[in-house]
């Protein structure tokens, strides 16, 4: 692999040890890379082609594309996966900092649908989001319940009982202890700063859904001003909108100390070193990091395939596994494509604002967002020493970066495969995706034992 390639797809950081260091860094980067422009909106009239990716011309088709069959994972295969889980192996990150904005709501986290939303509320939203009148019949056809009818509780709450409830099945079916299976599982979950209080309130009120308070770990994601520029400076604007750096930002935050912490029953919280963090990581075979608005989660937080064969592919070497879907060539979309850079020998997995001149009908495989990483400490090491390229965007006329998670693919072996029979995922996103997130919730309040569990750390009023 070419060094100076390389460099031109990451940045190696500075040895700060602090999230001033990164913004220091942040601002550094603009100064050297954009200090040409006159103005933020200079800047934003070019944003194309300063975030192309720079071996554009040069793509080819995906050369190694995995395939995942069930017919390829054996039942040792599986075992395997399985024993990880119960033995407390497999670490889960879920990533609920992100702010429901499309739907006009608070942090997604503490989205309650009975309590949030009504038919009236919806297609009113689809109507506005549509640009055509939707009336609130056409809706009810498509939904399996009323609002009204769902279990009220929030939709990171169901995120957390839907792991537990899994695991408590998997843990009675191998005929292991569920209590004591639930207390080795190890997880970071990611909050925001405005609803973090509210969140990890709710760990404590709800018996930490139980998983052991030792296990779960939290790290709260930092928003920062935007960058402004005068006569070709740039600094920090303080009278602009705080905003999250991207989910890029939450993989570089946990490299750095007294960024992740266990929080007591109490209420107190022990914040860890890099070092400590790096320690429970080599302590695990596989990590997972899941999204909140991810609707296939709501009734089945374990994934039985992807897990056994991204195991495989970290006893092959591999320390990052994608998952793409083929993108429908009625209805191209846009997003992150999977391609072959021959520059650096090996497929890539690319982001949607870095493909310059790409049509939609020419991106042939979709990244679905869904990351695996055997042996976890090695991406984390690897982001640590070299960091993620720092991609720039300008919101609301001020400038802002967006590391994304996905350019750790440029960092460490990353296997990128498809299964066979692929389905397009489900997240919640928009109004257009309410209804859908209403019946997956439904399914999930009908999973046999799963309202009793929930009631067991949740008082339903």
């Amino acid at each position: 692999m070419d060094q100076h390639s390389t460099r031109s797809l990451t940045h190696v950081l500075p040895d700060f040890r602090n999230q001033n260091g990164y913004l220091e860094f942040c601002l550094d980067h603009a100064a050297e890379n954009l200090g040409k422009y006159k103005s933020i909106s200079d800047i934003q009239n070019d944003l194309a082609k300063i975030n192309v990716y720079p071996h554009m011309n040069m793509l080819e088709p995906v050369r190694n594309l995995s395939f995942l069959e069930e017919k390829n994972i054996s039942r040792q295969d599986y075992i395997k996966a399985w024993r990880n889980i119960v033995e407390g192996r497999v670490f889960t990150e879920h990533a609920a900092a992100g702010e429901a904005t499309r739907l006009k709501l608070s942090t997604k986290y503490l989205i309650n649908i009975p309590k949030n939303q009504s038919v009236k509320k919806i297609a009113d939203m689809l109507s506005q989001e549509k640009g055509h009148h939707i009336t609130e019949e056409m809706v009810r056809k498509e939904l399996f319940c009323d609002p009204a009818d769902l279990l009220p509780i929030c939709l990171g709450v169901r995120h957390m009982l839907q792991l537990s409830y899994d695991i408590i099945k998997l843990a009675t079916l191998m005929g292991y202890s569920p209590k004591a299976v639930l207390s080795k599982q190890k997880m970071l979950v990611i909050l925001n700063e405005a609803t973090a209080d509210i969140i990890m309130d709710k760990f404590i009120r709800h018996q930490f859904y139980g998983f052991s308070y030792r296990n779960v770990m939290f790290m709260i994601q930092k928003s920062f001003h935007g960058i402004n520029m005068n006569e070709k400076e740039v600094f920090y604007d303080k009278t602009s909108p705080l905003r999250l750096h991207n989910h890029g930002h939450i993989a570089i935050s946990q490299t750095l100390p007294c960024q992740i912490f266990y929080m007591e029953p109490h209420g107190g919280r022990r914040f860890l070193s890099d070092d400590e963090f790096a320690a429970i990581l080599k302590t695990t075979q596989i990590k997972i990091s899941y999204n909140i608005e991810d609707l296939d989660y709501l009734t089945g937080a374990i994934d039985d395939n992807t897990l056994a064969f991204a195991i495989q592919k970290g006893e092959q070497g591999y320390d990052m596994v994608m998952e793409v879907l083929p993108n429908n060539p009625m209805a191209p979309q846009k997003g992150g494509m999977a391609a072959f850079d021959p520059i650096l020998g090996k497929d890539v997995m690319i982001e949607s604002f870095q493909l310059d001149g790409i049509k939609n009908h020419q991106i042939k495989f979709l990244n679905k967002n869904v990351n695996y990483f055997p042996n976890p400490y090695t991406a984390w090491s690897a982001v640590k020493k070299h960091g993620l390229k720092l991609h720039p965007v300008v919101k609301d006329g001020y400038l802002y970066y967006q590391p994304v998670i996905g350019d750790i693919n440029f960092l460490v072996k990353t296997a990128i495969f498809i299964r066979k029979n692929a389905s397009p995922i489900k997240a919640w996103k928009s109004p257009a995706t309410t209804p859908a997130a209403i019946n997956c919730m439904r399914r999930q309040d009908l999973q046999k034992g799963f309202k009793e569990l929930a009631g067991q750390f949740i008082h339903f009023q």
